[in-house]
């Protein structure tokens, strides 16, 4: 099995080009730097060379090894945004809601930018990770920037830090840092009203918290992530989501556990920063008549109670929102209490038509029914398997015939993937389907620098061990089958447990012919060894299959590229 992974592995990689041959391909355009290099780049040149530069991953990884001084690396940043062109005062006069949190902080974001949309506002949004492209992560108006747009400010940008890089040995900001610098510039450029800057990982040293003035922060519930890098405490972790807090610029957060919201309240008082908690949701609402969410799941109900307290202060500070003010009560000796006030109606049907893709996302394509969600943390787990369990039943109670059930999963970095399967083990999936986060065989030009194939699909394998473990079954069976670019993978099938060597190969094989929109010609079809093919007999007789995508956002986006190829022109 090993060394046919190996054989799969190398035929990958030979066919991405090379980092190496990459910049040499660049400096050749380009032999002074500078402007020169944006005459004839196109928006493919552009993601070629944001990939060229250190991946997100790398970073994290020197992190984790304790490379980096985190203030050192604040500077760092500081530094990149002057040879980039802007300096803190032009920051300072773009008006910032920061957002940090473990969970549901783009959701919130996303409730926000589209209540202040409603308003009359120019909105921009940032977010991470894309799903589909990376112009999702900078957002006008609710819509990813366009290509154009993108390709101007990308060289724009790229060049004026390439012009000044041998003065400062050759550095270049890495992935996610550039494409913040890259989001600063687009939106003082463009104008827009107000910014959403969803923190990237943590709050106190991620590299948007070089922002000084922003009007309004956010924390949205805390738990346990990135613990190599955040602390391996939720304590530790609010401390560094607290890290946002500015002084005088007022602060919202939901409901958190006790010994986290002890150290928001300690750093709000260290800044100087008011604090308040926001009330539920259901304060807002009249009886008998519940608010209309736009995003499903019973947990988005406190990033909306969230989103409506920092769009109620821009509001209000702007003199949208009327002389209405909301009362702070007191619950505790430290805790301030941010009441409710009256909702107008294009808060109400903000709330309603937010969306965002990939988070309690529902696609239905004929005999099959798509259930995306990016849940990658224990907590975001619990809720998605809740939004699944409930939508899914639903859907069961009003098809006749046998319904099947998928699990598509996978997991990156520090997850303990086998305590999220266990999580997923109640929803009584008739098949749990692994791959990659790879979309193709030769993967996309538009996402950074991956780890290692074989790495990736021995996380895979481990997975599928972990499923077959929970089920209490000792029969395997191992097949070898044949992917569409004819190299041979062995992977084991394992109590209904398959390992696929991309999203691609793993769709078509749920989908068995019946999903419409992944119709391939008869030659890209994937041929699998009898005995696999033998146990995809319930997927072909099935009055309808669900499957549920989820572990890890890059999966979730993966999918999305087949299954919604819209998103790909935006």
């Amino acid at each position: 099995m090993v060394g046919s992974i190996r054989a799969w592995t190398r035929n990958v990689r030979a066919a991405r080009p090379r980092r190496r041959q990459l910049g040499a391909s660049f400096s050749a355009r380009s032999p002074s730097g500078g402007a020169a290099l944006q005459h004839g780049m196109e928006y493919q040149d552009a993601i070629k060379m944001l990939n060229s530069l250190q991946s997100n991953a790398s970073t994290l990884e020197q992190v984790r090894q304790g490379c980096t001084q985190p203030l050192l690396q604040l500077q760092a940043m500081r530094v990149f945004l002057e040879r980039s062109g802007l300096s803190l005062e032009e920051l300072d006069r773009l008006n910032i809601i920061h957002v940090t949190g473990t969970k549901g902080k783009g959701s919130t974001c996303a409730f926000t930018e589209r209540i202040l949309r409603n308003h009359g506002f120019r909105t921009g949004f940032y977010s991470s990770p894309h799903l589909v492209h990376v112009r999702e992560r900078i957002r006008i108006d609710g819509q990813p920037i366009t290509k154009g747009l993108f390709t101007k400010y990308f060289w724009d940008v790229y060049s004026r830090l390439d012009s000044t890089k041998a003065a400062y040995g050759g550095s270049m900001p890495a992935y996610f840092r550039f494409l913040t610098l890259l989001t600063f510039h687009v939106f003082l450029r463009e104008k827009v009203d107000v910014a959403l800057i969803e923190v990237g990982i943590g709050g106190a040293y991620d590299c948007t918290n070089i922002l000084r003035k922003p009007w309004v922060c956010g924390i949205s519930s805390l738990g346990i992530d990135h613990t190599s890098i955040l602390g391996d405490s939720i304590e530790k972790i609010a401390w560094q989501k607290g890290g946002i807090f500015k002084p005088g610029v007022p602060a919202y957060t939901v409901r958190q556990p006790e010994g986290p919201m002890k150290v928001l309240q300690e750093r709000a008082r260290e800044i100087g920063c008011p604090l308040c908690v926001c009330s539920d949701l259901e304060e807002y609402e009249d009886p008998g008549r519940p608010l209309r969410l736009g995003l499903a799941g019973q947990h988005q109900r406190s990033n909306a109670a969230l989103a409506l307290q920092l769009s109620w202060s821009w509001l209000q500070r702007h003199h949208v929102a009327g002389n209405w003010w909301p009362v702070l009560s007191k619950e505790a000796a430290s805790v301030s209490m941010a009441m409710p006030f009256p909702l107008s109606s294009a808060t109400i049907k903000g709330l309603e038509d937010t969306e965002w893709p990939g988070r309690g996302q529902i696609l239905r394509h004929g005999f099959l029914t798509y259930y995306l969600d990016g849940a990658h943390t224990m907590r975001s787990m619990q809720a998605c398997v809740r939004w699944f369990s409930q939508e899914a039943s639903s859907q069961e109670r009003a098809l006749w015939g046998p319904v099947v059930r998928v699990l598509l999963f996978n997991t990156t970095g520090e997850r303990d993937s086998a305590a999220l399967l266990k999580l997923l083990a109640p929803c009584q999936f008739d098949f749990a389907v692994f791959s990659p986060n790879i979309i193709e065989t030769v993967g996309s030009n538009e996402d950074p620098p991956n780890p290692s194939v074989e790495n990736m699909l021995a996380r895979c394998l481990d997975n599928q061990s972990s499923w077959w473990s929970m089920s209490g079954q000792r029969e395997r069976l191992e097949a070898e089958r044949v992917i569409p670019c004819g190299v041979p993978l062995v992977a084991g099938l394992r109590n209904n447990a398959l390992v696929f060597p991309c999203i691609l190969s793993a769709l078509q094989w749920i989908s068995q012919g019946r999903d419409p929109v992944l119709m391939l010609p008869k030659e890209h079809v994937m041929q699998t060894h009898p005995a696999v093919a033998s146990r995809a007999l319930p997927l072909r007789e099935a009055a309808g299959i669900q499957v549920l995508v989820t572990g890890s956002l890059h999966l979730v986006g993966g999918a999305l590229r087949h299954l919604d190829p819209a998103m790909l022109s935006g």
